[in-house]
C-alpha cells in the first residue's frame, strides 16, 4: 500500500478516456470556449492496452476502485472492449452524461461495468438544453437511466445546483427517482478549471439544498473518502457532494488519468506527471508502479479546504474527468 503525506491511501483511480463530449455544459466545457478547442490527436491518447497495464499496476499499491470518465466515455470507440480487459477484483464504475447509456447500457453490464453514475441538471426540456448547451433532452438521458437498471447496472444520478439555473431541479430531481433505487447526489458548483465562470453567489450550499427537501435523516459514509455527505428520505437515498461548502480533501483517495497518459492527484491541479513517455518505452509494471509510488507519497494536495489561498491555473475537468 502506498500513502501521501498526509496518510491519505490510494484507492481510487478516475481514468478519462476522451476530451470530446456530445454536450457543451456551462460548468464543464462552456460552448465559446470548445468549440474551437484543439482537441486531441489519436496518437496522444492512451490505448486501452496501456491503460490496462496502468490499472494492473496500482492494484499491488491498494487500488481497488476504477472509474470510467471522459469528456464523454461513451464516445470511446470499444469501451466494453476495454471493460473487459481490467481485472475483475476491481469495483469498476463510470460517469456519463446518460446520452448514448439506452444504446450500451446491456454491453456494459455484460463486459462487467458494476455501476454508472449519470450526470441529470434538469427535467424539463428548457432547463436541461439551457445547462448543457445542447438539443438533446432529458428522456434521452431517463430512458439510458432506465436501460441501466434493467441492465442491472447499480445507478446514482449526480445533479449540479447552480444559483440563478436550476434550484427547481433539487425537490423535482428527488420526487422523479421515488421507489426506483436510484441514489440522486447534489453538487454544488464548483471552481473546477478556468473557463466555467464559476462566482460564489452562483453556488447553493448543501445547507440551502437540504432546506428544500424533508424527511431527511443522516446516514453513515459507506466507506472512508466516500465524497457525498448520506442522508435517508423515507426509502430514498439523497447525497450531498459539498467540495466548496464541507472540503473533504482531509481523506481523498482517489487520482486521475487523462486521456493522454498524465496522473493527477487533484481535480483542481494545474499539471499532471507524464506516465505515458514511461509506458511508450516498454516500462514493466513494477517500473510504473514505482513511478506512482513516488508521485503519491509526495501529494500533498488539499485545494477545497485552502480554496481561495491558490491562484495557480487549473487544468479543465473535461480534460481529467470529474
Amino acid at each position: 500500500m502506498v500513502t501521501d503525506l498526509l496518510n491519505r491511501p490510494l484507492r481510487d483511480l478516475r481514468i478519462s478516456l476522451t476530451d470530446r463530449c456530445n454536450m457543451r455544459c456551462r460548468y464543464c466545457m462552456p460552448r465559446e470556449h470548445f468549440d474551437s478547442h484543439e482537441f486531441l490527436a489519436k496518437k496522444e491518447i492512451l490505448s486501452y492496452e496501456e491503460l490496462t497495464t496502468i490499472v494492473e499496476s496500482l492494484v499491488p499499491l491498494g487500488l481497488t476502485k476504477v472509474r470510467l470518465t471522459g469528456g464523454e466515455p461513451l464516445l470511446r470507440r470499444d469501451v466494453c472492449s476495454f471493460i473487459e480487459m481490467l481485472p475483475k477484483e476491481l469495483d469498476l464504475a463510470m460517469t456519463t452524461n446518460g446520452i448514448l447509456l439506452e444504446k450500451f447500457a446491456k454491453d456494459l453490464a455484460a463486459a462487467g461495468l458494476n455501476r454508472v453514475t449519470v450526470s441529470l441538471d434538469a427535467l424539463d426540456v428548457e432547463t436541461f438544453q439551457a445547462m448543457g448547451d445542447t438539443n438533446e433532452t432529458p428522456e434521452t438521458v431517463l430512458r439510458g437511466i432506465e436501460a441501466a437498471r434493467m441492465a442491472g447496472l447499480t445507478v446514482k444520478v449526480n445533479t449540479v445546483i447552480r444559483a440563478g439555473y436550476n434550484e427547481h431541479s433539487v425537490e423535482r430531481v428527488a420526487e422523479r427517482f421515488v421507489g426506483t433505487e436510484v441514489v440522486v447526489r447534489y453538487i454544488e458548483f464548483m471552481d473546477v478549471g478556468e473557463t466555467n465562470s464559476w462566482v460564489t453567489d452562483e453556488v447553493i450550499t448543501g445547507e440551502m439544498m437540504r432546506k428544500m427537501l424533508e424527511n431527511l435523516q443522516p446516514i453513515k459514509p459507506n466507506h472512508i473518502g466516500e465524497v457525498a455527505n448520506r442522508y435517508k428520505r423515507g426509502s430514498q437515498e439523497i447525497g450531498f457532494i459539498e467540495s466548496v461548502s464541507k472540503p473533504f480533501c482531509g481523506d481523498c483517495n482517489r487520482a486521475r488519468i487523462s486521456a493522454d497518459g498524465s496522473l493527477y492527484t487533484c481535480l483542481f491541479a494545474s499539471k499532471g506527471n507524464d506516465l505515458k513517455s514511461l509506458l511508450r518505452m516498454d516500462a514493466t509494471k513494477e517500473q510504473i508502479a514505482e513511478a506512482v509510488r513516488s508521485i503519491w507519497s509526495q501529494r500533498d494536495d488539499a485545494y477545497s479546504q485552502n480554496r481561495g489561498e491558490s491562484v495557480k491555473e487549473k487544468v479543465e475537468m473535461s480534460f481529467i474527468g470529474g
